[in-house]
């Protein structure tokens, strides 16, 4: 107690804003896969359950967009409790009877988590700029990096907890216990954090939504394209291959893709070792440049695979993994880049437009992940997301191309 009591507000604010961005993860890790193993278990196609994460998606990119706003009128603080209190009434419209699951129900409920989780979300990373003094750009990337990685982390753990609390709960039971722990969360945030934490000193107008720096817009673009290259194999079209081509009970699935996401989440945290931090720099445009077009060569490489029947499971799982390490420093990358690039006064409005952008990528790859494995398979997937990800690289060449740490 002595230790927390010693430490400065900033770190203490910053320890709130991060055990509440975990605590999310967790539930929202957990409800993704609670809901793709449930439903693929009562028999709904491929498509079909992709279409019960279009609203989630959907209305991410409206409360990115209007979220950042929101955050730079009001603080952060009453965003980021409004994203959990929003979580738990999510969760507590699945408490419904099964013959109450629609799929027009479940879009709605999803809905409600998509504001959520987005809320939530562009709440943490904003924060973080406020918290970090402006010349101590390597201080930022690192803060961001921790708290990404971290985030990916615990929505791995929260991939094998949805997994396990269905084997262990059944779909009810796994929904009432995460609202239990959320609901502890909430009440605690709400005497926590900051009232004033990211109030704009100029009342933010809403004619501000939409960014004017051609480097957000830019990286923002290269966001949508590289998130929509993970989803529209990750989503659903990777579950349902597991359980339906390797047979795959829903323990292995959620085990295998939660290993995944915690992979990905440790790089993410230590991506600043990778890209050149210890030479004196923090990245840049071509640092964003470079690393995607790594990462295109790779589900190329798992397609031919998969095309010519070449070790398919090894192939699969192997190049995942390093899909997986690529990618987390990809996306480390880019959430540097939004928080160092972003307006200090107001900064949630420039972070909700590239989080808008991001929610873009995720929808398109969510519905295409149903509908292209749906109709051609896995394989053309793979090469729906490369292609993305060679969009994302020639993007990033618009990036600003130089980015010094300042001097001590």
């Amino acid at each position: 107690m002595g230790l927390i009591t010693s430490l400065s507000p900033q770190i203490k604010q910053y320890l709130v804003i991060t055990g509440n961005y975990w605590a999310f993860t967790l539930t929202d890790g957990a409800l993704r896969m609670l809901i793709v193993l449930y439903f693929h278990q009562l028999g709904y196609d491929p498509l079909s359950i992709a279409m019960l994460f279009l609203f989630y998606e959907i209305f991410g990119v409206i409360t990115n967009l209007v979220g950042g706003w929101l955050g730079a009128r009001f603080g952060l603080n009453r965003t980021m409790n409004i994203g959990l209190a929003l979580q738990i009434v999510a969760l507590a419209m699945l408490l419904a009877p099964t013959s109450m699951l629609s799929i027009l129900y479940v879009m709605a409920a999803q809905a409600l988590s998509g504001i959520a989780k987005d809320l939530n979300k562009m709440s943490a990373k904003s924060a973080i700029k406020l918290l970090v003094p402006s010349d101590e750009q390597s201080q930022l990337y690192k803060w961001v990096a921790l708290l990404t990685g971290s985030k990916n982390t615990l929505k791995g753990v929260g991939f094998f907890l949805g997994g396990l609390l269905l084997t262990l709960l059944e779909f009810h039971g796994a929904i009432l216990a995460m609202i239990c722990m959320l609901t502890a969360v909430w009440l605690f945030s709400l005497f926590a954090l900051k009232e004033d934490l990211g109030k704009a000193k100029n009342k933010a107008k809403f004619s501000e939504l939409f960014s004017k720096s051609k480097a957000i817009n830019v990286l923002s673009a290269a966001r949508l394209f590289l998130f929509g290259a993970r989803d529209v194999w990750f989503v659903v079209a990777l579950p349902v291959f597991l359980a339906a081509t390797f047979g795959w009970d829903h323990w292995w699935v959620g085990g295998f893709m939660a290993s995944w996401v915690i992979g990905y989440g440790i790089v993410q945290s230590f991506a600043p070792a990778f890209t050149g931090k210890k030479s004196g720099q923090v990245p840049n445009g071509r640092s964003a440049f470079l690393w995607a077009s790594y990462l295109t060569i790779i589900p190329a490489l798992i397609a031919l695979a998969l095309h010519y029947d070449f070790y398919i499971q090894a192939a699969i799982i192997i190049g995942l993994l390093i899909f997986g390490t690529v990618f987390a420093i990809n996306s480390s990358l880019h959430s540097y880049l939004i928080v160092s690039l972003a307006d200090s006064d107001g900064v949630s409005l420039d972070v909700g437009f590239y989080y808008m952008a991001n929610a873009m990528g995720r929808l398109i790859g969510t519905v295409l992940s149903g509908w292209v494995y749906q109709q051609y398979g896995l394989e053309a997937c793979l090469w729906i997301s490369s292609a993305f990800i060679a969009l994302a690289a020639l993007l990033s060449l618009a990036l600003p191309q130089t980015a010094e740490v300042p001097s001590p």
